[in-house]
């Protein structure tokens, strides 16, 4: 997949073109609008990103895991070739190891709550300045439809693009908001879109 980013100062401007991909076939999961004006986002129907995904919580949560099983194998292999664990047994060091595993994913997403996204550092400026950054995921199929849709709308900013490997988590998330929608309609509630 492939996400695009797009920066614009108009808040109006941006719920249009949201709700223009999502008419143009374009599910609502895979768009998104990171801006630092809570309040205006507040009084527009926009997916916003989540506050904790703005900062680096997910990254640096993967690179502790990878830490932490680096951790788990030294400590087994310590473990098997000292020969400790032949007189003692393997549970204490299993323990230890799914403990140091735990510890060193824990800690370093604590680091990453105190930073930003590392996706989102290039736009800080901007973010600052007081505009706003759309991104959109997309596959090929959404490509042709996100052009179609931003032929309309030429004071829109392209911001640069990058490789997402979020195929899957957009297929779960496309298949949830269809759920979500065909449930509030069997209740007898429109979704935000019918209102």
């Amino acid at each position: 997949m492939k996400r695009f980013y797009y920066i614009s100062d108009d808040l109006d401007d941006l719920e249009q073109i949201e709700h223009h991909l999502e008419a143009g076939g374009i599910a609502r999961p895979q768009i998104y609008l990171l801006s630092n004006d809570d309040v205006g986002l507040d009084n527009h129907d926009v997916n916003r990103v989540a506050s904790f995904l703005k900062t680096d919580v997910i990254h640096s949560g993967e690179i502790g895991a990878m830490l932490g099983l680096a951790v788990a194998g030294v400590i087994l292999l310590v473990a098997h070739f000292s020969g400790i664990a032949a007189q003692v047994g393997w549970v204490p060091f299993v323990f230890l190891a799914i403990v140091g595993f735990g510890f060193a994913t824990w800690e370093a997403g604590f680091i990453g709550m105190q930073a930003p996204n590392v996706h989102f550092t290039r736009f800080e400026k901007a973010l600052a300045q007081g505009r706003h950054v759309l991104f959109v995921e997309t596959d090929r199929e959404d490509q042709k439809k996100l052009k179609k849709v931003l032929k309309q709308h030429p004071k829109l900013e392209r911001a640069g693009t990058e490789v997402t490997h979020t195929r899957a988590l957009m297929l779960l998330l496309r298949n949830w908001e269809r759920f979500r929608n065909w449930a509030l309609i069997f209740q007898g509630r429109p979704n935000k879109q019918q209102q």
